[in-house]
């Protein structure tokens, strides 16, 4: 609405520069008072011709100054247009090349002369077609965003490749003929570095499905070795363990020889000496009592005292063999009097600390215990130099533990168990027994801590019961 106005504004101005250059030439003496009014005035006719003719010298100044101007700029865009990177193409709405630059040309081929009115989507392959057309179709839609495609393009006299298709509608400037704008890169070499890093991540997967696979099989071939040598060490304490045995049949075969040799040498020795010593005493009693009744009196108090203390070696023998108190009293009793005379033998101080539960043991594991105690003491009278003993019995969560606990010398356990000969028959003797009723027995010593033997018993359900029985008779009684 505004276009007319503007063309009036720069007539006039044109005009009026045209008439000052015309008063301004050489010659032209005409002022502007002597200028004709009459529109039939031959000088105001000549007047109009020459503005008129000033006028369009200017313009076609101006015009070639513009086309100066232009040209250069043609050319630039020309190049630009031609030599770019990606090849242009201009298409009708059947896909029809309106115009293609030179890089467009050389991507698919063809001449750009011959490709002038060609159908680009024949350019494509196959199997793209379909998404190519319904590409077309989105930029011809016109929503005014750009549309992107990716398609295999065929060409004449070399290998096909890949084509990025980025394209945007573009309408004529009369408005008769939709066409659009459409830039095609080749992108053969992105697709080929996307799978070749598709490749690669397969490779990387199957890559660590290998490794996890390689330690897997490292770790059961480690098993397996594990197992092997676990096998062999197995195999191995098998036999230590079965010489072991034939040692220790050996062995107690010797020391059951030797004990009754040492029981045979003590009836021999002193229970007989006494018999034979009362036996003498009675003979002499005979003939005194026919000849002088004075001394009887006193030679049948010496008899006396010499048959109380062959009862008292049988008794001490007994104790040794079997104690009464054992089955008679129970286990805390049969200890307390084994430890008390080994105190008065030996010297060493001891001390027993036991829980009354310990009792509801069975007959087996109480004298398992008691042999050990036995067997413990008598190392540490024998080996240790000890001056105090501690045997502690006592209820934990899972089982019943006792610990013989010396302040003697220590040695080297394993050392002493794997030795050969008499050194190792108490502490194998001691886990044999405890092995053969289900026990564990275990053995502690270090330097200046003494020696401590360990034995267990797994929690039965008489000493459970027995617990419960005495926590209900004591609330009872309250």
């Amino acid at each position: 609405m505004n276009k007319k106005p503007d063309i009036l504004i720069a007539t006039a101005q044109l005009r009026s520069r045209a008439e000052a250059r015309l008063r301004v030439r050489p010659g032209n003496d005409r002022s502007g008072t002597g200028v004709p009014k009459s529109a039939t005035d031959p000088q105001r006719l000549f007047h109009e011709l020459q503005v008129h003719q000033v006028e369009l010298e200017m313009q076609n100044a101006e015009l070639q100054m513009a086309r100066d101007r232009v040209e250069p700029l043609l050319e630039k865009y020309t190049d630009l247009y031609d030599f770019a990177p990606v090849g242009y193409f201009s298409l009708d709405e059947s896909g029809r090349i309106l115009e293609v630059n030179l890089t467009g040309a050389a991507l698919l081929g063809v001449e750009r002369s011959r490709l002038i009115n060609r159908i680009l989507p024949r350019f494509v392959a196959s199997e793209s077609q379909p998404g190519f057309l319904a590409f077309l179709k989105r930029v011809f839609a016109g929503t005014g965003k750009q549309q992107v495609c990716e398609a295999a393009v065929l060409r004449e006299d070399a290998p096909d490749f890949w084509a990025g298709f980025h394209g945007i509608s573009a309408i004529s400037v009369n408005g008769s003929q939709k066409w659009c704008r459409v830039a095609v890169s080749d992108i053969t070499s992105i697709k080929q570095a996307e799978e070749a890093q598709r490749r690669m991540e397969i490779l990387a997967v199957a890559n660590r499905e290998l490794k996890r696979e390689i330690v897997r099989r490292q770790a059961v071939e480690k098993s397996l070795k594990k197992s092997e040598q676990h096998q062999s060490r197995l195999l191995e304490q098998s036999h230590q363990m079965h010489e072991q045995l034939r040692q220790l049949s050996r062995q107690i075969l010797s020391a059951q020889e030797e004990e009754r040799k040492r029981i045979s040498r003590e009836l021999h020795d002193v229970i007989a000496q006494t018999l034979t010593g009362i036996n003498v005493r009675l003979a002499a009693l005979k003939k005194e009592a026919a000849l002088n009744t004075r001394g009887l009196d006193r030679n049948i108090t010496r008899t006396q005292r010499l048959v109380e203390k062959s009862v008292d070696i049988v008794h001490e023998f007994a104790r040794e063999l079997r104690p009464a108190v054992l089955d008679d009293l129970g286990l805390i009793p049969a200890l307390h009097s084994f430890m008390k005379n080994f105190t008065v033998r030996t010297g060493v101080r001891t001390h027993l600390t036991a829980f009354a539960g310990v009792e509801q043991l069975d007959t087996a594991r109480r004298t398992v215990f008691f042999r050990v105690v036995q067997e413990a003491l008598t190392n540490v009278a024998r080996h240790a130099q000890a001056s105090r003993v501690d045997v502690s019995i006592q209820k934990l969560p899972d089982c019943i533990c006792m610990k013989i606990k010396d302040d003697g010398r220590s040695f080297h356990v394993e050392r002493v168990l794997n030795a050969k000969g008499k050194k190792r028959l108490g502490l194998l003797g001691m886990r044999e027994r405890l092995e053969m009723v289900g026990g564990r027995f275990d053995v502690e010593s270090a330097p200046g801590k003494g020696t401590t033997i360990i034995a267990q018993f797994r929690s039965a359900k008489p000493v459970r019961k027995a617990l419960i029985k005495s926590a209900k008779n004591k609330l009872e009684s309250l």
